[in-house]
């Protein structure tokens, strides 16, 4: 009786050490996928899903893709505020942003973002909602290297200028400047400044740090010049649709950026090779309070 009692308690010891065993092999099992959850949030930045952002295809020095391959000012800074986001590099859908689409595009939900050269304006305020700013441009011209004619907005009167459809530089000189000046316009700048090189027009305007990358890139260098008279300020603002509440987040990433010294790493990367300088005067911006 007291050895069937003892296989009664050897049976049960036994139960209970598998129990254990199981127990512990299950909690392993967990801690384990809960080590491979926080390494892949990690890796994505944290937030669920991808985001969208808009930006500029054909900007050398700001928004410029290449194959898969997308670089730029405006890029990099993109990539620093959806990373404060939460959003990894790879959670990030690059979406082509032209001038004249760029409201089009926040209010019909095609992107959550815009980075692409997108001048603060209180009429673009009526329809999208900013972030930022995160850079101050000043609008200039680019005209062919040997042409001493044009120094500033008021020498072009009567001549041909191009900008890029729905662009406000090529407005501002004829409401300002020279009403009489011959505007012709382009989808976008690399096209304007294949019209410079070709004679068709005497100057290509917009602001003054778009106009150095296009300088900058090698078939367009000894050919054209910036005039280096900004006569604007065009504060660059993150585009988001009226009822984003990103807004305050975003402010946060850029003032991060700004102080952490990331901002001029950034632009000295991008831009500085060309000599270009940004108006330490109005730079680095300070992102304007919330609406």
């Amino acid at each position: 009786m007291r050895r069937g009692r003892l296989v009664l308690a050897l049976a049960a010891a036994a139960t209970l050490t598998l129990a254990g065993c199981s127990s512990g092999d299950g909690g392993d099992d967990a801690d384990a996928d809960a080590g491979a959850t926080s390494e892949a949030t990690e890796e994505t930045g944290g937030a669920e899903g991808t985001i969208k952002i808009g930006i500029k295809f054909d900007q050398p020095g700001l928004g410029y893709q290449d194959g898969s391959e997308y670089t730029g000012f405006d890029v990099d800074v993109a990539k620093f505020v959806a990373g404060e986001l939460g959003y990894g590099e790879d959670q990030i859908e690059w979406v082509q942003a032209p001038s004249a689409q760029r409201e089009t595009l926040l209010q019909n939900g095609q992107v959550d973002m815009i980075f692409a050269t997108y001048s603060i304006t209180d009429k673009r305020k009526e329809v999208v909602s900013f972030g930022g700013p995160y850079f101050v441009a000043g609008q200039d011209l680019l005209v062919a290297a040997d042409d001493d004619s044009i120094s500033g907005p008021e020498d072009l009167e009567g001549k041909n200028l191009c900008s890029v459809t729905g662009s406000t530089s090529a407005q501002r000189i004829k409401d300002e400047y020279a009403a009489g000046t011959n505007l012709l316009e382009q989808p976008g700048y690399a096209e304007c400044v294949t019209a410079l090189t070709a004679g068709t027009v005497d100057a290509v305007t917009t602001d003054d740090i778009i106009l150095a990358g296009l300088a900058a890139v090698p078939a367009n260098e000894g050919k054209v010049k910036v005039v280096g008279n900004p006569f604007s300020e065009e504060n660059y603002g993150v585009g988001i649709a009226k009822d984003s509440d990103k807004c305050e987040a975003i402010n946060e990433a850029i003032t991060k950026m700004i102080d952490d010294g990331t901002w001029q790493e950034l632009l000295d990367k991008n831009v500085g090779a060309s000599g270009y300088v940004a108006n330490d005067e109005l730079n680095p911006p300070t992102p304007a309070a919330c609406a």
